[in-house]
């Protein structure tokens, strides 16, 4: 481990004062894959079963206080959602539609929260690495002209600054842009579901209406 730590800090030495700014980078990205894990984590929901449970309660035993009450078993966005459309119910169409669409926008709001955090960090990481590069370029033709070739180890040590400059912008950009992605499909999915629930709640809402099934506030009929 000595030998590995000792190599890093000789290149993070080595690098130049752009390794500080990068070395930043690389902590706030950390921070907020970290919080992003975790916050999408909590959010995971088993919506199949789910909304089973509230057609049944619904549809079969006529409860709207029951179905509440699947959605406070559930804890999550998408029951949450589920929640504010449930106790619309017998509100005109478009109220429940309208209640249900801020309640989404909200939990969205919350799922996409910090997530700019990582989509500057991978677009920044390898714009400043390419700015040590040029700094680490400048460097060598600086000490090219007052050197001359008789000292070409003035020369490679600013060509070295501007690799290590270009390779830790990458390092950092290449994995945070991956967890940009994976979070975001995992928004993507939750949208979905959002558009999966709403709809069965509001086709639920008809199937009752149609079929004269009046819920009751509390248990079963």
């Amino acid at each position: 481990m000595d030998g590995i730590g000792g190599t890093l800090l000789k290149l993070f030495n080595d690098g130049g004062w752009m390794m500080y700014p990068l070395l930043l980078a690389s902590l706030v990205g950390m921070i907020f894959i970290i919080e992003r894990w975790f916050a999408l984590r909590k959010a995971k929901t088993n919506v199949n079963e789910f909304l089973a449970k509230i057609r049944k309660s619904l549809i079969v035993n006529r409860s709207i206080k029951q179905a509440t009450k699947v959605c406070e078993d559930y804890p999550g966005p998408v029951s949450s959602i589920m929640k504010a459309g449930l106790l619309k119910y017998g509100h005109p169409k478009d109220e429940v539609e309208k209640t249900i669409e801020n309640a989404a926008l909200f939990e969205i709001g919350r799922f996409e929260k910090n997530m700019v955090w990582l989509a500057t960090v991978a677009n920044v990481a390898p714009l400043m690495g390419f700015l040590g590069t040029v700094a680490g370029m400048i460097n060598s033709f600086e000490a090219l002209a007052e050197a001359g070739l008789s000292n070409p180890g003035l020369v490679a040590s600013g060509i070295s600054e501007a690799l290590i400059t270009t390779a830790s912008g990458l390092a950092i950009a290449i994995p945070v842009q991956l967890a940009y992605n994976f979070f975001m499909n995992k928004i993507n999915k939750f949208v979905r579901d959002v558009e999966t629930s709403t709809n069965m709640l509001l086709e639920t809402f008809g199937e009752m209406e149609r079929g004269g099934i009046t819920p009751e506030a509390g248990g079963g009929a």
